[in-house]
């Protein structure tokens, strides 16, 4: 790595202040901070304690993000080959002409459809998975970039998080421009807007799919979404739950835990997420208390409406045990209410702040069965609540301290 490290010192003077590529040193900056550590650092005994940082906090995230980044390849791929099983097509190579590039290329490396071998699942999934992930990037990092360059400041490490989550939020067959323009807005208008990270109050990931939900829904919602494989039709549990109760699921609670059903590439598995909830709560990068304000949240209000029943509304006889493991519910709780940007900052906000986005997650899941996933929109409902909370919190914490000091 010496070489490579001179290579950038000898490069420095060109992107540095008095350069010939000045206007283009964020970009240089991003690539020498992203490789190695910085250069001003401090050399002796700091006041700060903390050895965390944005960039290891960032690292930390995407660590805690590897299971559900897998999963979600597995599982794409396991989906699409057994889809393609039921419809008769995996040994069929003119019926298989609809994968496109993806066949042409499976079948050069000797890949073949069939749903029990774990590596064909994988290398059929990351074809649909990977692509996502580029032009998610590609297009965010390049609206980073712009940006960091126009303000003169450093491109910062906090894209590498939002463009590793929105990918997992999206179903496999999401077209890709669609992907670079929900990622635009997410950047542009849900952060660069208001400064850039550490200054907007929406979580950008989530922005960018409420986005494409109401700009796009046909190709983010219904039934043929969800699998890769051209003419099946299936709906995801909460889909078919909505529509027909629990007798209507054909997956059992173990399978929802383990993540082998329909849904978003990367939050079906809610095994993964609780491996990457262990990581950030250990590393103290998640908040513990904004996951378990959700969990009450949403096991109080599910296990009152489970208790009442409802004769019309079939998402009422969904157990509250369900609601944990099936949707973007535990994909959010522990990865997007948790943002510590737009999450609230306090101590009490955060049990306040988690209950509030599980309550309303069950609230639109279940009073409104016309719309079955909730946690999306819950948490973007808590992030423009955050600040009230804890302006209020604060306020009760100053006034009990006069009571206390007056006494």
């Amino acid at each position: 790595m010496r070489p490579l490290r001179k290579a950038l010192d000898r490069l420095h003077p060109l992107f540095g202040k008095g350069g010939k590529l000045e206007k283009f040193y964020p970009a240089y900056e991003a690539i020498d901070t992203f490789l190695y550590t910085p250069g001003e650092i401090t050399k002796g005994a700091s006041h700060v304690r903390d050895a965390m940082d944005l960039k290891r906090m960032m690292i930390t995230v995407v660590a805690a993000l590897t299971p559900c980044i897998l999963m979600a390849m597995v599982n794409t791929g396991y989906q699409a080959n057994l889809a393609l099983e039921t419809l008769g097509k995996a040994a069929n190579p003119a019926a298989l002409a609809d994968e496109g590039w993806r066949y042409a290329l499976m079948n050069a490396i000797g890949v073949g459809y069939n749903s029990g071998n774990l590596f064909y699942n994988f290398v059929h999934g990351a074809l649909y998975f990977v692509p996502v992930f580029l032009v998610c990037n590609i297009v965010g990092g390049t609206w980073e970039g712009i940006f960091a360059t126009v303000r003169k400041h450093e491109i910062n490490e906090g894209f590498l998080v939002t463009g590793m989550l929105f990918p997992l939020t999206l179903p496999p067959t999401i077209p890709l421009w669609q992907v670079a323009v929900g990622i635009s807005f997410g950047v542009v208008i849900g952060k660069e807007v208001f400064g850039g990270t550490g200054k907007n109050f929406l979580n950008p990931a989530l922005t960018a799919r409420a986005f494409l939900y109401f700009a796009y829904p046909a190709q983010i919602s219904g039934d043929i979404v969800w699998t890769a494989a051209d003419g099946f039709s299936g709906a995801t549990p909460l889909g078919a739950a909505a529509a027909g109760g629990m007798s209507a699921v054909a997956e059992t609670w173990g399978q929802a835990f383990l993540g082998t059903m329909q849904g978003s590439m990367g939050e079906t598995s809610a095994l993964a997420c609780l491996i990457g909830a262990i990581v950030l709560i250990a590393t103290g990068v998640g908040s513990w208390r904004i996951m378990a304000g959700v969990l009450i949240g949403a096991l109080g209000l599910s296990t009152l409406l489970w208790a009442i029943g409802s004769e019309k509304n079939f998402m009422f006889e969904m157990n509250p045990m369900w609601h944990l493991v099936v949707g973007g519910f535990a994909f959010g709780t522990v990865f997007m209410a948790t943002d510590p940007v737009s999450a609230a900052m306090t101590q009490t906000g955060k049990w306040v702040y988690g209950v509030l986005i599980g309550v309303m997650t069950i609230l639109i899941r279940v009073i409104n069965p016309a719309f079955p996933e909730g946690i999306m929109l819950a948490i973007l409902f808590g992030n423009v609540f955050a600040p009230v909370i804890d302006h209020y919190v604060l306020k009760a914490n100053i006034k009990r301290r006069l009571i206390r000091t007056s006494a």
